[in-house]
């Protein structure tokens, strides 16, 4: 089967995001193809997280449709709705840790909500998913509160895998983190995606995570893709906003700086 044939894990036919009586995306097509990184990028209040958590099921379109690995993500039973939505996985912004459990029973939330009764089971998957994340194992036992936002990124991470999911979404995955810190978490997403096969959209603004994760760069702008490619066919798209977002000298510094980490 050709890729162009192949079920994509996401696509976007028609959408439309309305609040009251503004319009956020109206008539917005996107696909994602399998194994991709997509990086979805736009002017700020352009919807780019919009777009994810209606890719989440968190929204409902005013129009159009998401489909999930080939399927309406809003149809059929609550068990058909689940069972696709295990299948993907998000990081958000500030992680969205559960304040009241520690990061054990974080990670273990999704496995039990799931079904998954056997203690010893979660236990040996919570301890794997630490490791993925480059986390001890003692950090288990800490609470949110007791952190670094590094290390929130990492469990919150861990809690995005948990279900072994074949798309992951990340919103904004180093906002918060100092170079060095967002430079070790943009090469642990680097790993994971090549060691488990994983399709990943991520919204980001900075060009440094872009230029070192996306294959793929998506353009959203007055309610639609404005254009999606390659970073480098992005470079020569005749737009200010893309003009002004990427071309500028010091976003030239910064996309250098992230080609050199991929």
């Amino acid at each position: 089967m050709s890729q162009s044939a192949a079920v994509a894990p996401v696509e976007l036919r028609g959408l439309a995001t309305r609040f009251g009586q503004t319009w956020v995306h109206r008539q917005l097509d996107l696909r994602v193809e399998a194994g991709e990184v997509l990086a979805l990028v736009g002017g700020s209040g352009t919807g780019k997280t919009t777009l994810l958590r209606q890719m989440v099921g968190l929204l409902h379109p005013a129009e159009g449709s998401v489909l999930l690995f080939g399927e309406p993500l809003q149809q059929g039973s609550r068990a058909d709705q689940t069972r696709r939505r295990q299948r993907m996985g998000m990081l958000f912004q500030h992680g969205a840790l559960f304040s009241a459990f520690n990061v054990f029973d974080n990670i273990a939330f999704p496995l039990r909500e799931a079904g998954v009764r056997d203690e010893g089971l979660i236990a040996d998957l919570v301890h794997l998913k630490l490791a993925m994340v480059e986390l001890a194992p003692e950090v288990a036992g800490r609470m949110p509160a007791e952190l670094s936002g590094g290390m929130i990124k990492r469990a919150a991470l861990a809690r995005a895998l948990a279900l072994e999911p074949e798309l992951l979404l990340l919103d904004e995955p180093t906002a918060g983190l100092d170079p060095d810190l967002s430079a070790g978490f943009v090469r642990l997403i680097q790993a994971l995606h090549r060691r488990l096969g994983l399709t990943v959209v991520l919204v980001t603004h900075d060009l440094d995570t872009l230029a070192a994760l996306a294959s793929q760069v998506a353009v959203l702008a007055d309610g639609r893709i404005l254009a999606r490619a390659p970073l480098e066919e992005i470079l020569t798209v005749p737009d200010p906003f893309i003009q002004r977002f990427f071309l500028s000298d010091r976003s030239q510094v910064a996309l250098a700086r992230g080609r050199g980490n991929r």
